[in-house]
C-alpha cells in the first residue's frame, strides 16, 4: 500500500497475510511501516530528485527502507542500513515492488566509521535519548567529514532542535496514533 504523504511508492506493511507479516513471525515490527520522519524525507527527494540524483546515499536506521527507495527511484545509488537483519529483508522486499535496487546492509550504522556516501538521511532517529545522543554524535562525526546529513522528524522527544536547519514542513499522519502532526525536512548542523 502507498505509505502516507508518498502516493507515488509502495510498501509492504505487516498484517497476518502479508510477506513482511510471514518475516516478522507474527509480530508487528518497528520496520513494518513507513515511519513519519521517512515519509518526509522520500516526499522531499521525490518534489526534488536532483537532491540525490547520481550521489551515493544511505539510510541510516532505514526500516522499511522507504526513504533509500525514493532516492533510488531519483537516481541515486543508495544504501539502507539497519540494525535488524528483517528489515533488511522488508526493504529488498519493498524495492523490489518499486521497481528500485537498494543496497542492504545490516549493522548498527552509529558504531561505524564515516561511510562512503555523499548524502546521509536520518528519520526517526530522535525517539530515545540514548539514541538520540549515539546519533548526534555520529552525524557530527559524518558532517566534519563533509558528509551532508538531512533529518525528516515529526518533533520526536529528543530531536535537538538546535542542531537543524529547517527546509521544508509537511503534514501528515503519526502511524502510531493517526494524530495528524506537522513535520520537517531538515540540514543537520554540526557543533561548533
Amino acid at each position: 500500500m502507498p505509505p502516507p504523504l508518498v502516493p507515488e511508492l509502495v510498501v509492504h506493511v505487516a498484517g497476518s497475510r502479508s510477506r513482511v507479516g510471514e518475516l516478522a513471525g507474527g509480530r508487528t515490527p518497528y520496520w513494518a511501516y513507513a515511519w513519519p520522519g521517512g515519509c518526509l524525507l522520500a516526499r522531499y527527494l521525490l518534489d526534488r530528485p536532483g537532491v540525490a540524483a547520481g550521489r551515493r546515499v544511505l539510510d541510516l536506521g532505514a526500516g522499511c527502507g522507504i526513504v533509500a527507495i525514493a532516492a533510488a527511484r531519483c537516481g541515486a545509488r543508495a544504501t539502507a542500513i539497519d540494525i535488524d537483519p528483517l528489515a533488511a529483508a522488508a526493504t529488498r522486499l519493498n524495492a523490489e515492488a518499486n521497481g528500485v535496487t537498494v543496497e542492504c546492509v545490516t549493522a548498527d550504522a552509529l558504531a561505524r566509521g564515516v561511510p562512503e556516501a555523499d548524502l546521509l538521511f536520518v528519520g526517526d532517529l530522535f525517539y530515545d535519548a540514548r539514541l538520540a545522543r549515539r546519533a548526534a554524535r555520529y552525524l557530527d562525526l559524518c558532517a566534519g567529514a563533509g558528509r551532508t546529513i538531512l533529518v525528516g522528524d515529526i518533533g520526536r522527544a529528543f530531536l535537538p532542535h538546535d542542531r537543524l536547519g529547517h527546509l521544508t514542513t509537511y503534514e501528515l499522519a503519526d502511524f502510531g496514533s493517526g494524530e495528524m502532526r506537522q513535520g520537517g525536512v531538515f540540514a543537520w548542523i554540526a557543533a561548533g
